[in-house]
């Protein structure tokens, strides 16, 4: 992945692993208009993140699982594949509860874990998996301070994860429920960033 994610993210530090970025309304890249990302991992390396909030239309998870080789039936579920940003579109991320940890998984915090093996998607499939899940192709990357300057230039808001927004599978509202958590309203955003 080039970033290398640490374990387990120490309390009280100035990054922003555990939290959601809400794309501004001014947003000026169209892969991330109306995007809510769930930073997993976020140090002096740079960033990394999962879009929660755009699904795949083309492929769902059986069909996903199957063109990676894993043996499927018909009890297997229809979950939706999320785009989880440009970078490494090929590769598969499952963000899930941490009532589902095994060897390679990243533990975010106390209720969210990230897991990129086949194990995690076996499991999903037999039913055996975590509680909850999301299983996104490709991730949101930022070099070192990148992350920090898109946020200075107006172009994300920050807000505490809530796991039940997070893995909602109703997609089509998450951008401004996101904002909500914030007590505040769409149409009280600026597109354009202020300087005092």
């Amino acid at each position: 992945m080039g970033l290398r994610l640490r374990k387990k993210l120490l309390p009280d530090t100035p990054y922003l692993t555990g939290q959601m970025l809400i794309a501004m309304p001014g947003m000026s890249d169209p892969r991330f208009t109306r995007s809510v990302i769930y930073i997993c991992a976020h140090g002096p390396e740079g960033a990394m993140g999962l879009v929660v909030n755009r699904v795949f239309n083309a492929v769902d998870f059986v069909e996903l699982a199957d063109q990676m080789g894993l043996e499927t039936d018909a009890s297997w579920p229809h979950l939706p594949v999320f785009f989880g940003g440009p970078v490494e579109t090929e590769r598969g991320f499952v963000l899930h509860s941490t009532d589902f940890i095994r060897d390679g998984t990243l533990v975010v915090d106390d209720e969210v874990a990230l897991t990129a093996t086949l194990d995690i998607l076996r499991a999903m499939g037999e039913q055996r998996g975590p509680r909850k899940g999301l299983l996104a192709l490709g991730y949101a990357g930022w070099g070192p301070g990148q992350l920090d300057a898109e946020i200075q230039a107006n172009g994300w808001l920050t807000a505490p994860a809530e796991p039940s927004l997070l893995f909602d599978p109703e997609v089509e509202h998450k951008w401004e429920r996101a904002i909500a958590t914030l007590g505040i309203h769409p149409a009280m955003l600026s597109a354009e960033a202020g300087h005092a």
